[in-house]
């Protein structure tokens, strides 16, 4: 990224004509960057990990492969990109927000939770009704597999998923698009960039993957709105986590009681 990318701008304070253009694109140029790096970065690292352990005579077996993604790719590769970038740009974690939420931030959290459940649900029942095919989450077709990686999953989603996800995307990612674009556009963007990152994290056919997105994209818009309506990035990452732990859990639980066939394609799917 050149530094006319990276440097702060003000849409307020941007001509209205062509120089407004130039820096929303800058602005879009870097959101869509950092996103591929950020994804980039934690590839290379787990590969690499891999490629160490396998050297060294360790099997990497499905547990350890979500241990190294959890921490190489979601905690370094988003959350060190993120922090990265802001060193860059000589900002500190004040132009992300963070903050013990406040009890008003804590009924955020509490309703952002709620809408974003209510979301996948009614996306649940569209899939349902339509027959439309939808994309598992490559980490929730493991668990499968394997529940006992499902209860690592859980805390994980608080401690490294949501936080480090939110901080790149949300924190930096939509903050950026937000210094040329009003706030509704800033939050649908970011929100449509998050949800087509994880077009690789999902399993199956090109068009049940584009499905799974079009779900994923309803609880984000959710985490978006939030994080603008507070400017505590804590906050959307907690609902993020939770929402996380919520579907692993139930997963679990299924799997444990009811056998995998009966959780609905759609829960899978939404799990970021």
């Amino acid at each position: 990224m050149s530094s006319e990318i990276d440097s702060p701008g003000d849409a307020d304070e941007v001509a209205p004509d062509g120089g407004r253009l130039r820096e929303t694109l800058r602005a879009l140029a870097a959101a869509v960057l950092l996103a591929g790096v950020g994804i980039a970065v934690g590839g290379v690292l787990v590969l690499a990990a891999a490629v160490v352990l396998g050297l060294s005579g360790v099997d990497v077996t499905p547990l350890l492969s979500i241990v190294l993604s959890l921490a190489l790719a979601t905690g370094v590769g988003f959350g060190g990109v993120a922090l990265a970038y802001l060193r860059y740009r000589g900002q500190g974690l004040d132009y992300v927000g963070v903050a013990v939420p406040s009890l008003r931030e804590v009924a955020f959290v509490i309703a952002g939770y709620v809408a974003a459940m209510g979301f996948l649900v009614v996306a649940s029942v569209i899939i349902s009704t339509t027959g439309a095919e939808a994309a598992p989450n490559t980490a929730a077709e493991i668990g499968r597999q394997n529940p006992e990686i499902l209860l690592l999953l859980v805390p994980a989603s608080l401690l490294l998923i949501g936080p480090g996800e939110e901080l790149l995307y949300r924190g930096v990612v939509q903050n950026r698009l937000g210094e040329a674009l009003p706030a509704p556009a800033a939050i649908v963007l970011a929100s449509l960039i998050f949800a087509s990152i994880h077009y690789f994290s999902l399993a199956g056919a090109p068009r049940a993957r584009l499905v799974s997105i079009s779900v994923l994209v309803l609880p984000t818009l959710v985490f978006g709105t939030v994080y603008e309506l507070t400017d505590n990035i804590v906050v959307p990452a907690l609902i993020h986590g939770i929402y996380n732990a919520t579907l692993f859990s139930m997963l679990y639980l299924t799997l444990q009681f009811a056998g995998s066939e009966q959780f609905p394609q759609a829960l899978v799917a939404g799990v970021f």
